[in-house]
């Protein structure tokens, strides 16, 4: 039986194709010879791993209320990109936690590879009226631990409610600054600057930002972390 013209094609393309393909690489391997040594290839642009932060937080950061992309490390990874920074920010927020859970939960909170961590814990300490001896404790550990790893630590401070009465504020506003200072890690001072206390950016319970909430802690909190990456990579370099 004559073989189909499919079939008839193939038998008859097999040949040709291998003869025309073995005189094209003599041919190609001729030019390259003239040419002298390949020239070694740049590097892929982006080839390095962006910088891995974490969030280690409350509802503040967690995204309570919120869309998921709307939460803050998301938002504040996309504003790192558009100023050229690549990082991964995962967000180990959990909303209800007090510096004492997020002690806690710290070492599988923060997996390893993990170069740098905003710490943002104390709101619901404060809001539960707990003794600020506590919260200073937890964090001082939360820092101790981390640094420990080799981990850059970045402290993001809270004031608590002034209806607690002066003597309770002035036990627990101080925390931040002199943990910053006695660790020496970069410090920023109130997270909810600009949000606490406008209806506009806060969600309906008057203590939560809203979307755009987060975006204005985003925008007035970035020139602080950019500082804090930068020698986070410096120190990589």
């Amino acid at each position: 039986m004559n073989p189909s013209y499919g079939r008839f094609c193939r038998v008859v393309e097999g040949p040709r194709r291998s003869f025309l393909a073995a005189v094209m690489a003599a041919a190609l391997g001729a030019l390259m010879a003239m040419a002298g040594p390949a020239l070694p290839q740049a590097a892929a642009p982006g080839a390095a791993k962006p910088l891995r932060l974490v969030v280690l937080g409350d509802s503040l950061t967690a995204g309570y209320g919120l869309p998921a992309s709307a939460a803050f490390p998301v938002r504040l990874q996309k504003a790192l990109k558009d100023k050229g920074i690549e990082v991964e920010a995962i967000n180990a927020g959990v909303s209800g936690d007090t510096s004492s859970g997020g002690r806690d939960r710290l070492d599988w909170s923060i997996p390893d590879g993990t170069q740098a961590v905003m710490v943002e814990l104390g709101a619901n300490d404060a809001l539960r009226g707990i003794d600020p001896a506590v919260t200073r404790a937890a964090l001082d550990e939360i820092i101790t631990r981390l640094k420990a790893r080799g981990i850059a630590v970045m402290l993001c401070g809270m004031y608590a409610p002034r209806n607690y009465g002066p003597d309770y504020v002035a036990k627990f506003d101080p925390i931040y600054p002199e943990l910053a200072k006695a660790h020496d890690v970069p410090l920023y001072p109130f997270f909810l600057d600009g949000v606490a206390g406008n209806a506009k950016l806060t969600q309906p319970d008057g203590l939560h930002p809203t979307a755009e909430g987060v975006d204005v802690i985003v925008e007035r909190i970035l020139p602080t972390v950019q500082a804090f990456l930068g020698k986070v990579a410096a120190a990589k370099s």
